[in-house]
Protein backbone atom coordinates (compact mmCIF):
# COMPACT_ATOMS: atom_id res chain seq x y z
CA UNK A 1 0.00 0.00 0.00
CA UNK A 2 1.51 3.43 -1.03
CA UNK A 3 1.11 6.34 1.50
CA UNK A 4 -1.30 8.91 0.24
CA UNK A 5 -3.56 6.48 -1.39
CA UNK A 6 -5.61 4.52 1.41
CA UNK A 7 -5.35 5.99 4.80
CA UNK A 8 -3.84 3.57 7.75
CA UNK A 9 -5.17 2.79 11.42
CA UNK A 10 -1.38 3.64 12.68
CA UNK A 11 -2.08 7.46 11.03
CA UNK A 12 -4.70 8.18 12.00
CA UNK A 13 -4.26 7.17 15.78
CA UNK A 14 -0.96 9.48 15.35
CA UNK A 15 -2.80 12.65 14.73
CA UNK A 16 -4.46 12.94 18.45
CA UNK A 17 -1.20 14.76 18.89
CA UNK A 18 -2.10 17.34 16.07
CA UNK A 19 -5.75 18.00 17.12
CA UNK A 20 -4.17 18.49 20.66
CA UNK A 21 -1.82 21.05 19.55
CA UNK A 22 -3.34 24.79 20.93
CA UNK A 23 -5.54 22.96 23.20
CA UNK A 24 -5.94 23.48 26.84
CA UNK A 25 -7.94 20.91 29.11
CA UNK A 26 -11.42 22.49 30.39
CA UNK A 27 -11.45 22.47 33.76
CA UNK A 28 -14.10 21.66 36.09
CA UNK A 29 -16.36 23.81 38.33
CA UNK A 30 -14.10 24.48 41.92
CA UNK A 31 -11.09 24.43 40.22
CA UNK A 32 -11.11 20.22 39.85
CA UNK A 33 -8.65 19.28 37.40
CA UNK A 34 -9.85 17.05 34.36
CA UNK A 35 -12.25 17.25 31.33
CA UNK A 36 -15.33 18.78 32.37
CA UNK A 37 -18.63 17.40 31.13
CA UNK A 38 -19.72 18.95 27.41
CA UNK A 39 -22.23 22.02 27.62
CA UNK A 40 -25.96 20.78 28.47
CA UNK A 41 -27.76 20.58 25.58
CA UNK A 42 -30.85 20.47 27.98
CA UNK A 43 -32.81 18.32 30.44
CA UNK A 44 -31.67 14.85 29.16
CA UNK A 45 -34.14 12.20 27.99
CA UNK A 46 -33.40 9.19 30.44
CA UNK A 47 -36.00 8.45 33.09
CA UNK A 48 -34.38 9.37 36.38
CA UNK A 49 -37.25 9.03 38.88
CA UNK A 50 -40.70 10.23 39.55
CA UNK A 51 -41.88 12.33 42.38
CA UNK A 52 -45.08 14.29 43.26
CA UNK A 53 -45.90 17.03 40.80
CA UNK A 54 -45.56 20.60 41.65
CA UNK A 55 -46.88 23.73 41.06
CA UNK A 56 -44.95 24.61 37.53
CA UNK A 57 -43.99 20.62 36.20
CA UNK A 58 -44.29 20.09 32.58
CA UNK A 59 -47.73 18.47 32.55
CA UNK A 60 -46.70 16.32 29.67
CA UNK A 61 -44.46 14.54 31.83
CA UNK A 62 -46.97 13.84 34.28
CA UNK A 63 -46.29 9.51 35.00
CA UNK A 64 -49.88 8.31 35.06
CA UNK A 65 -49.12 4.79 36.01
CA UNK A 66 -47.61 5.51 39.42
CA UNK A 67 -50.67 8.33 39.46
CA UNK A 68 -53.30 5.96 39.06
CA UNK A 69 -51.78 3.36 41.98
CA UNK A 70 -51.19 6.23 44.40
CA UNK A 71 -54.04 8.23 44.30
CA UNK A 72 -51.62 11.18 44.03
CA UNK A 73 -49.76 13.22 40.91
CA UNK A 74 -46.53 12.46 40.20
CA UNK A 75 -44.20 13.43 37.68
CA UNK A 76 -41.17 11.98 35.91
CA UNK A 77 -37.84 13.45 35.85
CA UNK A 78 -34.62 13.05 33.64
CA UNK A 79 -31.26 12.57 34.30
CA UNK A 80 -29.50 15.78 32.50
CA UNK A 81 -27.64 14.86 29.39
CA UNK A 82 -24.01 16.39 30.01
CA UNK A 83 -22.16 13.90 27.31
CA UNK A 84 -23.10 15.56 23.80
CA UNK A 85 -22.51 12.84 20.91
CA UNK A 86 -20.32 14.08 17.75
CA UNK A 87 -21.07 11.79 15.06
CA UNK A 88 -18.67 12.02 11.67
CA UNK A 89 -20.83 11.40 8.35
CA UNK A 90 -18.71 10.08 5.95
CA UNK A 91 -19.41 10.69 2.14
CA UNK A 92 -18.00 7.71 0.27
CA UNK A 93 -18.89 9.04 -3.48
CA UNK A 94 -16.19 7.83 -5.76
CA UNK A 95 -15.20 11.27 -6.45
CA UNK A 96 -13.08 11.37 -3.43
CA UNK A 97 -10.48 8.60 -4.39
CA UNK A 98 -8.52 10.78 -6.56
CA UNK A 99 -5.79 13.10 -5.88
CA UNK A 100 -2.95 14.91 -7.69
CA UNK A 101 -0.79 16.36 -4.77
CA UNK A 102 0.37 14.26 -1.53
CA UNK A 103 -2.96 12.29 -0.96
CA UNK A 104 -5.90 11.09 -1.87
CA UNK A 105 -9.30 13.37 -1.46
CA UNK A 106 -10.57 10.44 0.47
CA UNK A 107 -7.56 9.77 2.30
CA UNK A 108 -7.37 13.84 3.57
CA UNK A 109 -10.98 13.24 4.50
CA UNK A 110 -10.12 9.96 6.93
CA UNK A 111 -7.41 12.07 8.22
CA UNK A 112 -9.32 15.41 8.97
CA UNK A 113 -11.93 13.02 10.38
CA UNK A 114 -9.52 11.41 12.90
CA UNK A 115 -8.44 15.27 13.43
CA UNK A 116 -12.43 15.67 14.91
CA UNK A 117 -12.94 12.67 16.37
CA UNK A 118 -9.87 13.00 18.63
CA UNK A 119 -10.73 16.78 19.20
CA UNK A 120 -14.79 15.89 20.21
CA UNK A 121 -12.92 13.32 22.45
CA UNK A 122 -11.20 15.68 24.46
CA UNK A 123 -13.98 17.73 24.19
CA UNK A 124 -15.54 15.13 26.29
CA UNK A 125 -18.12 13.78 23.43
CA UNK A 126 -19.38 10.69 22.70
CA UNK A 127 -17.71 9.95 19.15
CA UNK A 128 -20.73 7.73 16.40
CA UNK A 129 -19.92 7.62 12.56
CA UNK A 130 -22.46 6.71 9.43
CA UNK A 131 -22.20 6.37 5.91
CA UNK A 132 -24.40 6.40 3.04
CA UNK A 133 -25.24 2.31 3.25
CA UNK A 134 -28.07 0.47 3.09
CA UNK A 135 -26.02 -2.60 4.44
CA UNK A 136 -23.98 -1.53 6.84
CA UNK A 137 -24.98 -0.03 10.64
CA UNK A 138 -24.46 3.25 12.83
CA UNK A 139 -20.72 3.42 14.16
CA UNK A 140 -23.21 3.79 17.68
CA UNK A 141 -21.76 6.59 20.00
CA UNK A 142 -19.16 5.39 22.86
CA UNK A 143 -16.81 7.69 24.79
CA UNK A 144 -13.30 7.40 25.42
CA UNK A 145 -10.50 6.21 23.38
CA UNK A 146 -12.46 2.73 22.31
CA UNK A 147 -15.09 4.72 21.15
CA UNK A 148 -12.44 7.27 19.10
CA UNK A 149 -11.07 3.67 17.97
CA UNK A 150 -13.97 2.85 16.79
CA UNK A 151 -14.36 5.53 14.44
CA UNK A 152 -11.19 5.41 13.37
CA UNK A 153 -11.07 1.84 12.33
CA UNK A 154 -14.44 2.53 9.78
CA UNK A 155 -13.12 5.81 8.16
CA UNK A 156 -9.74 3.22 7.34
CA UNK A 157 -12.13 0.69 6.07
CA UNK A 158 -14.57 3.28 3.93
CA UNK A 159 -12.04 4.92 2.74
CA UNK A 160 -9.51 2.42 1.77
CA UNK A 161 -11.35 2.24 -1.82
CA UNK A 162 -15.03 2.92 -3.50
CA UNK A 163 -17.67 1.47 -1.58
CA UNK A 164 -19.83 -0.58 -3.76
CA UNK A 165 -23.20 -0.33 -1.55
CA UNK A 166 -23.22 4.17 -1.60
CA UNK A 167 -26.29 5.31 -1.57
CA UNK A 168 -24.95 9.21 -1.43
CA UNK A 169 -24.72 11.74 0.96
CA UNK A 170 -28.14 12.45 0.76
CA UNK A 171 -29.23 9.26 2.39
CA UNK A 172 -26.52 9.27 4.71
CA UNK A 173 -27.50 13.06 6.14
CA UNK A 174 -31.17 11.83 6.28
CA UNK A 175 -30.34 9.16 8.30
CA UNK A 176 -28.03 11.24 10.61
CA UNK A 177 -31.41 13.76 11.33
CA UNK A 178 -33.12 10.30 12.01
CA UNK A 179 -30.49 9.23 14.82
CA UNK A 180 -29.13 12.36 16.06
CA UNK A 181 -30.99 14.00 19.44
CA UNK A 182 -31.04 17.97 19.81
CA UNK A 183 -27.93 19.58 20.91
CA UNK A 184 -25.54 16.95 18.94
CA UNK A 185 -22.90 17.97 16.62
CA UNK A 186 -22.71 16.11 12.65
CA UNK A 187 -19.64 16.55 11.14
CA UNK A 188 -19.92 15.99 7.56
CA UNK A 189 -17.19 14.98 5.14
CA UNK A 190 -18.08 15.45 1.99
CA UNK A 191 -16.42 16.03 -2.27
CA UNK A 192 -18.23 19.37 -2.83
CA UNK A 193 -20.72 17.71 -5.90
CA UNK A 194 -21.94 15.52 -3.43
CA UNK A 195 -22.91 17.81 -1.31
CA UNK A 196 -24.07 20.28 -3.74
CA UNK A 197 -26.48 18.08 -5.34
CA UNK A 198 -28.20 17.31 -1.77
CA UNK A 199 -31.42 19.65 -1.31
CA UNK A 200 -31.24 22.64 0.87
CA UNK A 201 -34.62 21.21 2.53
CA UNK A 202 -32.24 18.41 3.78
CA UNK A 203 -29.25 20.44 5.13
CA UNK A 204 -32.47 22.52 6.52
CA UNK A 205 -33.88 19.59 8.84
CA UNK A 206 -30.30 18.18 10.09
CA UNK A 207 -28.95 22.07 10.90
CA UNK A 208 -32.76 23.07 12.53
CA UNK A 209 -31.55 21.04 16.00
CA UNK A 210 -28.10 19.79 15.56
CA UNK A 211 -24.52 21.44 14.94
CA UNK A 212 -23.21 20.91 11.84
CA UNK A 213 -19.86 21.41 10.33
CA UNK A 214 -19.49 20.72 6.77
CA UNK A 215 -15.70 20.14 5.22
CA UNK A 216 -15.18 20.07 1.69
CA UNK A 217 -12.63 18.01 0.48
CA UNK A 218 -10.96 19.36 -3.03
CA UNK A 219 -7.93 18.68 -5.00
CA UNK A 220 -5.04 21.08 -5.89
CA UNK A 221 -5.91 20.37 -9.92
CA UNK A 222 -9.57 20.96 -9.74
CA UNK A 223 -9.90 24.24 -8.13
CA UNK A 224 -6.61 25.66 -9.58
CA UNK A 225 -5.98 23.57 -13.30
CA UNK A 226 -3.13 24.84 -15.17
CA UNK A 227 -3.12 26.91 -18.21
CA UNK A 228 -1.89 23.99 -20.45
CA UNK A 229 -3.09 20.69 -22.70
CA UNK A 230 -4.26 18.31 -19.51
CA UNK A 231 -3.94 14.33 -20.87
CA UNK A 232 -6.70 12.49 -18.71
CA UNK A 233 -7.19 8.74 -18.96
CA UNK A 234 -10.92 7.60 -18.71
CA UNK A 235 -13.01 4.72 -18.87
CA UNK A 236 -13.84 5.56 -22.39
CA UNK A 237 -9.78 6.44 -23.37
CA UNK A 238 -7.60 8.83 -22.93
CA UNK A 239 -8.46 12.53 -23.51
CA UNK A 240 -6.60 15.86 -23.71
CA UNK A 241 -8.37 18.85 -22.64
CA UNK A 242 -7.17 22.18 -23.23
CA UNK A 243 -7.41 24.13 -20.21
CA UNK A 244 -6.15 27.58 -22.18
CA UNK A 245 -9.52 27.37 -24.21
CA UNK A 246 -11.78 30.09 -22.54
CA UNK A 247 -14.62 27.36 -22.96
CA UNK A 248 -12.82 24.45 -21.78
CA UNK A 249 -12.30 26.37 -18.39
CA UNK A 250 -15.78 27.93 -18.19
CA UNK A 251 -17.02 24.31 -18.56
CA UNK A 252 -14.05 23.54 -15.48
CA UNK A 253 -15.38 25.82 -13.25
CA UNK A 254 -18.97 25.36 -13.41
CA UNK A 255 -18.58 21.33 -12.67
CA UNK A 256 -15.32 21.87 -9.99
CA UNK A 257 -15.03 25.08 -8.54
CA UNK A 258 -19.49 26.29 -8.88
CA UNK A 259 -20.40 23.71 -6.48
CA UNK A 260 -17.79 24.71 -3.47
CA UNK A 261 -18.26 28.73 -4.24
CA UNK A 262 -22.23 27.41 -3.96
CA UNK A 263 -22.16 25.67 -0.90
CA UNK A 264 -19.50 28.43 0.90
CA UNK A 265 -22.33 31.26 -0.25
CA UNK A 266 -25.44 29.42 0.99
CA UNK A 267 -24.97 26.87 3.39
CA UNK A 268 -23.23 29.19 6.15
CA UNK A 269 -25.78 30.28 9.14
CA UNK A 270 -26.29 30.12 13.09
CA UNK A 271 -26.25 26.29 13.51
CA UNK A 272 -24.02 25.29 10.30
CA UNK A 273 -20.38 25.81 9.29
CA UNK A 274 -19.04 25.02 6.10
CA UNK A 275 -15.22 24.93 5.37
CA UNK A 276 -12.36 23.81 2.64
CA UNK A 277 -9.66 21.38 3.15
CA UNK A 278 -7.35 20.51 -0.01
CA UNK A 279 -5.61 17.48 0.03
CA UNK A 280 -2.15 18.92 -0.08
CA UNK A 281 -3.51 20.98 2.94
CA UNK A 282 -2.47 20.30 6.85
CA UNK A 283 -5.14 18.04 7.88
CA UNK A 284 -6.19 20.21 11.40
CA UNK A 285 -6.33 23.21 8.93
CA UNK A 286 -9.90 23.46 9.19
CA UNK A 287 -10.40 23.32 12.70
CA UNK A 288 -9.62 26.85 13.23
CA UNK A 289 -12.51 28.24 11.55
CA UNK A 290 -14.82 25.31 12.62
CA UNK A 291 -15.24 25.95 16.05
CA UNK A 292 -14.07 22.60 17.33
CA UNK A 293 -10.67 24.05 18.91
CA UNK A 294 -9.68 26.36 20.53
CA UNK A 295 -6.95 29.74 19.38
CA UNK A 296 -3.92 28.89 20.31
Amino acid sequence: MHAGIRPQLSELIALRQMAAQGRQARRGHYAVSGRAASTMRGRGMEYAESREYVAGDDARHIDWKITARTDTTHTKTFQTERERVTLLVADTAAALYFGTRVRFKSVQAARAGAVATWSALRDGDRLAALRGSRQQSLVPPAGGTRGALRVLDALTRWYAEPQADDAGLQFALERAARVLHPGARAVVLADPASANAVPAAVWSALSMHVEVQLLLLVDPLEVSPPDCVLPVATAAGRMRFDLGADAVRNAWHEALIGPVEALLRQLPGRRMRVSTLSSDDASDAWLSTAGLRSPA
